[in-house]
């Protein structure tokens, strides 16, 4: 029976051919970049050296939808579009009178999402000459994603992985170097800035803002090179768009519309995609609500300052709107390490200050639990990235038991879990920890061991 359809499936004919682009329809306007030396607001040429002209196009323009291009297409098509899973087994699990929705990206080949941006981000650089992409990478999932990329349109890769993550997740990089990318934990001795890092601190468990410093330093040294960003800039929410459009096909579909839309958040790339095709909704009067989750350990958006802060941890990157804990913070060895971050995206940070999304926190102990229990009712193993989402709409379905009224729960399963088996280990074996932030050092205090 119709109402019983578990997963909705689009054909590639219903393959979104352009992103929305939410930059023309805010009701506030965003404050811009600012060049780390002057303090003044970034020219194009300033971007120049380390992006392709169309992406820096793509930054700043003022287009509400652009076109993908075919070359991109053929390549989303091997894992696009992706399946909306309507998550009966947990509701009844929970026994609420929420219907919970899941669009699940752990189908594309590298298990996540990172590959929306990492093809067309490819796609550009190759199109304007470049032979060589630089990167950064937290958990791998996107290091992984670029170096993918790089292979199905000839470029070379070099991916600085988090050091903590590099040897917590071996199997990420093995994956990246069976696509032919050369990875490095970072800090490395490889640039200036990471034997910086290892000269003050020759046990750092490193940070996506040290590896970024480094990736940075790479391209900037190199006229073959550019560097590519997985998350936190404007194109790469934009590319990721893809998942929110189809999600909005798929929803209608079911028949339904979301009363709530969450994404896991660390820079913001996959909560942006699925969550800003219906936040053109919400500026026009819609009560969707839009909420972003993050760690306890790392909470940018929950306990970060709104102001001016460096993407990186060596200063490199132009100065950044956004909420941050600091470009010098060094997150606690949580496995979630795709959300490591510092800071959030400008955007993202931009539509939090004005009230148009909502941001939660969760200790680790308590995403894993969640994760644990979606994996035993829904069958998939989550990313524990992907679980703080799932986390935030388990306890959305909870409030909706407790009121008895019915809410429409919509996530981004950003990706599965295959290679975080060691973290869930971990966690039967009762080795997990939760971590306090502690502003005043950076540094997380003792263990907190309450949920």
């Amino acid at each position: 029976m119709a109402d019983e359809t578990v997963k909705f499936v689009l054909t590639e004919k219903d393959l979104p051919d352009y992103w929305v682009n939410v930059l023309p329809a805010l009701k506030e306007p965003m404050d811009p970049p600012l060049h780390p030396a002057t303090r003044e607001p970034i020219k194009p040429e300033d971007l120049a050296p380390i992006f392709p002209m169309a992406l820096i196009e793509q930054e700043v323009s003022m287009k509400p939808q652009i076109d993908i291009p075919g070359e991109v297409i053929d390549v989303y098509k091997l894992w696009r579009p992706t399946p909306l899973f309507r998550a009966r087994r947990l509701e009844r699990a929970l026994d609420t009178p929420a219907h919970i929705y899941y669009k699940y990206e752990g189908v594309s080949p590298a298990g996540s999402h990172k590959p929306n941006t990492a093809v067309a981000q490819a796609y550009y650089n190759k199109k304007e000459g470049i032979r060589r992409l630089a990167t950064e990478t937290g958990a791998g999932q996107w290091g992984s994603a670029l170096a993918l990329a790089c292979r199905l349109f000839g470029l070379a890769c070099t991916v600085y992985m988090v050091k903590v993550s590099y040897f917590q997740k071996p199997y990420r990089r093995i994956m990246i170097e069976t696509w032919g990318g050369e990875i490095y934990p970072s800090p490395s001795d490889r640039t200036q800035s990471g034997r910086a890092i290892l000269e003050q601190d020759p046990d750092s468990p490193g940070s996506l803002g040290i590896a970024i410093s480094e990736a940075v330093e790479d391209a900037a040294t190199h006229p073959d090179t550019n560097y590519s960003l997985g998350s936190v800039l404007n194109h790469v929410c934009l590319h990721q768009t893809i998942i929110g459009l189809e999600c909005k096909k798929q929803m209608e579909m079911a028949g339904e519309q979301p009363d709530v839309v969450i994404g896991c958040f660390g820079g913001g790339s996959n909560f942006a995609g699925i969550a800003f095709p219906y936040l053109l909704d919400k500026l026009n009067g819609s009560p969707v609500r839009l909420m972003a989750v993050e760690p306890e350990a790392c909470p940018s958006l929950t306990r970060g300052r709104y102001e001016y802060d460096h993407g990186d941890t060596a200063g490199l990157t132009p100065l950044l709107k956004m909420y941050t804990l600091g470009h010098k913070f060094i997150p606690p060895k949580i496995h979630a390490g795709g959300l490591r971050y510092h800071g959030a995206a400008p955007l993202c940070s931009h539509l939090l200050k004005h009230g148009w999304i909502e941001a939660r926190a969760y200790h680790q102990l308590a995403v894993f639990e969640a994760a644990v229990q979606f994996a035993r009712t829904e069958g998939i193993v989550p990313a524990p990235e992907s679980a703080h989402a799932i986390r935030a709409a388990i306890d959305e379905a909870l409030q909706a038991r407790e009121e008895g009224r019915k809410r429409v729960i919509l996530f981004n399963l950003s990706g599965h879990g295959h290679f975080d088996m060691s973290a869930y280990e971990s966690f039967f074996a009762g080795k997990l920890e939760n971590y306090a932030y502690q502003p005043e050092s950076g540094r997380p205090q003792q263990p907190d061991c309450q949920g």
